[in-house]
């Protein structure tokens, strides 16, 4: 076998391997990579790239590559099961901020230095150490901070709003093609789809992406950017139901000369009020 081949096979085998072997070792989101992941991975590349070379031979890299994958996968364990053992291995998360003070002492420890300290808390929007109370630096080198009560960002449960709550927005048309089980995690199906589309004058096939969220309000993308087909909005074509209604009552409650008729109108009127003034937080 050529040289050139024999290297896109080793080359091939060898992807295939580390595929499983990552997987193996579970998932971790690459900026979340810890020192020791860091580590792991270098050694693994350094072995794959002579075993793929043909540096060493490829019965002994496959048998370095397993090793360190028994290695990995048994210190992996070892970590769930012992927080000595996960500290050890991954390190410790220390705390860089207490009451709006910065610990000089722990940063130097973790080899931080006061930029990357600011440029971290401008990463979240913060750009005030005054008014953060506590902040974490995680065994990866992420800060995690917690602002002052009276910096917090104000939520309908200060103001007494009451919310919904709220499930995961569903694709449920990606590049043209109907998301099916999508449609059914939301309780709806193609009938439903299609009817919604059929409103704005919009077919599938046009469509590059549409997402359905928990109150049934649809957002469309597509392909032709130039189009922007309007956005239906389920909560608010029912606000608007319930103020026409309203208004209505009132009229009828004017024309009407029986007595009782006009008291039904009124009772009616100030409880749809109640209604709206209920739904409205839920309904914007």
């Amino acid at each position: 076998m050529p040289e050139w081949l024999q290297v896109i096979v080793r080359s091939v085998v060898l992807i295939v391997f580390l595929i499983l072997l990552t997987r193996s070792l579970g998932r971790k989101i690459a900026a979340r990579m810890t020192y020791f992941d860091v580590v792991f991975a270098m050694v693994l590349s350094v072995i794959i790239a002579a075993v793929t070379l043909n540096i060493i031979q490829a019965t002994y890299g496959f048998i370095a590559l397993l090793t360190w994958a028994l290695v990995g996968i048994g210190l992996s364990f070892f970590s769930i099961k012992s927080k000595a053992v996960h500290e050890i291995l991954h390190g410790k998360e220390a705390v860089v901020i207490k009451h709006g003070k910065i610990m000089e002492d722990q940063l130097k420890k973790m080899r931080y230095t006061p930029e990357d300290l600011l440029q971290q808390l401008r990463s979240k929007q913060i750009f005030n150490v005054a008014d953060v109370e506590f902040a974490v630096m995680e065994a990866n080198g992420e800060i995690n901070a917690l602002l002052k009560a009276n910096k917090q960002p104000i939520t309908p449960k200060h103001l007494g709003v009451q919310t919904t709550p709220q499930t995961g927005t569903q694709t449920v048309i990606l590049d043209g093609n109907i998301m099916d089980e999508a449609l059914t995690t939301m309780g709806l199906n193609r009938g439903w789809l299609r009817t919604e589309l059929d409103k704005i004058g919009v077919s599938p096939e046009n469509v590059f992406l549409a997402q359905v969220d928990a109150m049934r309000d649809l957002y469309i993308d597509l392909f032709d950017d130039a189009i922007q087909p309007p956005q239906p909005t389920v909560r608010q074509l029912l606000l608007t139901t319930l103020e026409q209604a309203k208004a209505d009552l009132k009229s009828f409650s004017l024309d009407t000369d029986n007595p009782k008729a006009k008291q039904t109108y009124q009772r009616c009127v100030k409880e749809l009020e109640s209604i709206i003034y209920d739904v409205r937080p839920l309904l914007k």
